[in-house]
């Protein structure tokens, strides 16, 4: 047991940096949609239990107005299949890292969002910290970063009266940020200007409400092409 202890507070200690960016940006934007759920007639016990058992953002704003309106189940899976489509890629790029982690599997699928995501696929966990605890922890401190900022968003939004419009440029702000991490640690940026490349001739044939899907399976088809020659010219680097 005690070691076990050991093992996992290694792992948090370990964890806890990579998440201080996300820190701000999730706390920030959960308040806002605490804050949001209070105004549209909402309390506190809604933002804090729907963060809490969806952990999906832009699911949960949408959800505000899915719940004043009337009640459609179909356009409310299909909206928020729309809305976090890109979670199957995401699920399929991590099957090897997550082989291996037992029972902590379950709240590592439940718990993917974008940034845990980020994090868990590009970091360079250290070889003494275990790799399924690394992860859950960064999972689990996402997770209480948002639950967090819901929770305050929802209990004192009613005392708090403020312009929140812009709020949501912190999570393009705090993905810049990830990105220029990742940037400056690598050495070949073949990836990195693909991904870039893609997205962007997506965003031009599509239009910006519809090249995320396109643009993930471009990335997913080009990277898994390109895979070997990745490997081998980060070998000679």
């Amino acid at each position: 047991m005690e070691k076990q202890s050991q093992i996992m507070g290694k792992a948090l200690k370990s964890a806890f940096p990579y998440t201080v960016p996300i820190f701000a940006g999730f706390l920030f934007l959960g308040m806002t949609y605490g804050i949001y759920m209070n105004v549209s007639g909402f309390s506190f016990w809604y933002p804090m239990f729907m963060s809490l058992t969806i952990f999906a953002g832009s699911a949960e704003f949408v959800a505000v107005n899915l719940l004043l309106g009337p009640f459609r189940p179909f356009q409310a899976l299909a909206m928020t299949l729309m809305l976090n489509a890109r979670h199957l890629f995401y699920g399929i790029s991590m099957l090897d890292k997550y082989r291996g982690t037992g029972l902590k599997k379950i709240y590592l699928i439940f718990g993917m969002c974008d940034e845990s995501f980020s994090i868990n696929c590009t970091a360079e966990i250290p070889e003494d910290v275990d790799r399924g605890w690394f992860m859950f922890f960064v999972t689990l401190l996402n997770h209480l970063y948002w639950f967090s900022g819901a929770a305050l968003g929802g209990l004192f939004g009613s005392f708090i009266h403020f312009n929140t419009e812009g709020l949501d440029f912190v999570m393009t702000a705090m993905f810049v940020v990830i990105f220029m991490e990742q940037w400056m640690k690598e050495k070949h940026h073949g990836s990195a200007l693909l991904g870039l490349g893609l997205s962007f001739l997506c965003l031009l044939a599509f239009g910006p409400g519809r090249f995320m899907v396109p643009s993930m399976i471009a990335i997913l088809a080009a990277l898994t092409l390109l895979q070997k020659p990745f490997e081998k010219g980060e070998k000679t680097l």
